[in-house]
């Protein structure tokens, strides 16, 4: 009689054990946090396969290098989280020139709103004369130009305001990183007879549950959110356009924003920064760089980068989303992309990952 017994024991043991296997494996679906709370799924690093030793390492890194936050996304869980320096959750900070990326998909909504086509004048929505140009050579501008960053305008001020938008050379012939970008802002306000904030805000804040606000300084227009809303954007982003089944953003829009623009800096897209290009430019020079921006990081890897090292990396592969805000991580030696803070993050980042 025993033997009958024995064997329904082993049926149930291996039963026990399949089951824990299961439940061992990362859910490999997409996953989308709800709009509205703070629930968000989770996976931990042992699910995944991580190394959890080289942790320390990074997270050592993060803090000496005057980070304030740093958020990994793998299928849209949450695999780490962590705040330094007294900085919290639920605390705003600034998105500097990565907050660019979100005006170009504000821009490419108004356009498959119909509402405009970045392939006309920006004189079509501003008026003619919006600049200092000849108006033969402002007539050259179309708003692709101003996600290219290939306006010709003259970059020698930050400051946007008509007597600074002075002529330098013809539309889509030369490649400078100029703040002259935020007259999208104002196309996309023209277009829809609205202020920017509330269109962006109805068109794609809301839509992803984001957080936020602009600051609306006299030179600079940044977005300040907390570091999971820079991560919601970020999911969006590695879905090409596209939140739990809505199509936000057009995808073959998005997917010319992640592909290089102009044959000029073929590490830029639509005011996205594109890894693995033969060479690369970088704000405020001329000079051409040869290699891929990230070296360390992977060659499809797409970013949104603003100044003190604000960084949201998308990898489609991975399926991986990584944010890091922060000060710079180095204030004496702030030139981008070039600095190694980069390099040397991605090399502490594959430590773990692979």
């Amino acid at each position: 009689m025993k033997a009958p017994h024995f064997l329904l024991a082993l049926l149930l043991f291996a039963s026990i054990a399949c089951s824990s296997e299961e439940q061992s494996v990362p859910d490999q679906s997409m996953y989308f946090p709800p709009a509205t709370g703070s629930e968000w799924e989770t996976t931990s690093l042992s699910d995944l396969g991580w190394n959890e030793s080289q942790v320390p390492a990074l997270l050592d890194f993060l803090e000496e290098k005057n980070s304030k936050s740093f958020l990994i996304l793998v299928n849209g869980r949450i695999v780490m989280e962590e705040y330094f320096d007294g900085h919290t959750a639920s605390d705003a900070w600034q998105w500097n020139s990565a907050g660019k990326t979100l005006v170009a998909t504000t821009t490419g909504i108004a356009q498959q709103e119909g509402l405009l086509d970045i392939n006309a004048q920006v004189s079509d929505y501003l008026g003619t004369g919006w600049t200092s140009e000849p108006i033969g050579k402002e007539s050259l501008i179309t708003s692709r130009h101003l996600l290219t960053m290939t306006s010709g305008i003259n970059d020698e001020n930050e400051l946007i305001i008509k007597p600074n938008l002075t002529y330098l050379a013809d539309a889509g012939t030369r490649w400078s990183y100029h703040n002259v970008f935020q007259r999208l802002m104002d196309v996309v306000s023209a277009a829809s007879g609205q202020e920017f904030e509330p269109y962006f805000n109805s068109r794609l804040k809301d839509k992803i549950g984001m957080d936020g606000f602009w600051n609306f300084g006299l030179v600079f227009k940044i977005y300040h959110s907390t570091t999971r809303s820079m991560a919601r954007f970020g999911l969006l982003a590695l879905n090409g356009g596209k939140w739990d089944g809505e199509q936000v953003v057009d995808a073959a829009f998005f997917s010319e924003s992640i592909t290089t623009s102009q044959n000029l800096n073929p590490a830029y897209g639509y005011l996205w920064w594109l890894n693995g290009k033969s060479q690369f430019m970088i704000p405020q020079t001329q000079t051409v760089y040869p290699g891929s921006l990230v070296p360390s990081a992977p060659a499809e890897m797409f970013a949104a980068m603003g100044a003190a090292d604000q960084r949201l990396y998308v990898v489609p592969s991975k399926n991986l989303v990584i944010i890091r805000m922060g000060e710079a991580s180095n204030p004496s030696d702030p030139n981008f992309a070039l600095s190694g803070f980069d390099e040397a993050l991605w090399e502490k980042i594959n430590a773990v990952i692979e």
